[in-house]
């Protein structure tokens, strides 16, 4: 077995989960492992995988409320092997209402900040939501080339997400199965919150004919740079869940996409955005390892 094969069969979405619950590392402090290299060799860690560490780490030092938003802003990528070190900044704890900035640090460097927003749920005074957009089941969607045990992706339309020919507009609609899904809110909200960063590069260039993701570290840089979601109450789920992306612009080497989460029977579970950045390879990244590229 290959290294590239080890390190797939390694992963799993119950490696995934035990990465997003972070342990206490002194007060207001809590440490999170990096996982292990991705595809390829790839040693850049996930930014949504540092968000969801950051939503636990929140959930734990508010444990009687509910985390309700979280905003990234990603200035340094973190590498697979030291620990991420999360510092919690308590700006406002509340009966009702808290508010923590996390800064997320490895080898001393910042590396990450989220503005998480937290509450305690209260009952309807008024509702309504966007409804489910009306797209095909996930039986007639095309299985997508993301391997992860415990997770079943497929994508509405689109046969090889990462391909310069697959051209249309720009959405994307990705219909998503865990087993298990997680049952303690901080980690269920975790879960959504990693995917969010990963299509939104590709639907955006889906616009446009002879560039895609497989270009990616290699000729295009590409990576999200800011990525805030919010979350619905109640955030439960079982079965498929619908994530829908629309890229609404793109120019200057950044990108914008909107989408949504909703399950199968129409609920909306969160909405989310993101920034991206999309330019060309400059001369002097040449120099960097692709494996280790933004």
């Amino acid at each position: 077995m290959t290294q590239n094969e080890t390190a797939q069969t390694a992963w799993s979405l119950d490696v995934l989960l035990d990465l997003f619950d972070v342990e206490p590392g002194g007060p207001d402090r809590f440490i999170g492992a990096t996982g292990i290299e991705g595809e390829e060799g790839r040693v850049v860690v996930e930014g949504t995988q540092v968000l969801a560490q950051a939503i636990v780490a929140v959930a734990k030092r508010f444990p009687d409320k509910s985390i309700r938003s979280a905003q990234a802003v990603f200035a340094r990528a973190v590498t697979v092997g030291p620990a991420v070190e999360l510092d919690v900044d308590v700006v406002h704890e509340g009966r009702s209402v808290a508010t923590a900035v996390v800064a997320a640090s490895q080898n001393g460097k910042r590396c990450v900040t989220i503005t998480v927003l937290a509450d305690v749920p209260t009952e309807d005074l008024i509702a309504h939501h966007l409804p489910r957009p009306a797209v095909a089941g996930p039986d007639q969607a095309f299985a997508a080339r993301m391997p992860l045990p415990g997770r079943d992706v497929r994508l509405i339309d689109v046969h090889e997400v990462n391909s310069p020919d697959e051209v249309g507009p720009p959405e994307l609609y990705a219909w998503l199965k865990y087993d298990p899904v997680p049952q303690r809110d901080d980690l269920a909200k975790a879960l959504l919150a990693h995917f969010t960063g990963h299509l939104g590069i590709s639907t955006t260039m889906r616009a446009h004919a002879g560039i895609g993701t497989s270009q990616a570290h290699l000729t295009v840089s590409t990576a999200p740079m800011t990525i805030a979601i919010s979350f619905h109450e109640p955030v439960r789920w079982d079965g498929w869940i619908l994530y829908s992306h629309e890229s609404t612009q793109v120019g200057a080497g950044m990108s914008y996409v909107r989408g949504t989460v909703h399950t199968e029977d129409g609920a909306l579970l969160a909405s989310f955005v993101q920034d991206g950045l999309i330019r060309p390879l400059r001369t002097s990244d040449s120099a960097v390892e692709s494996r280790a590229r933004l």
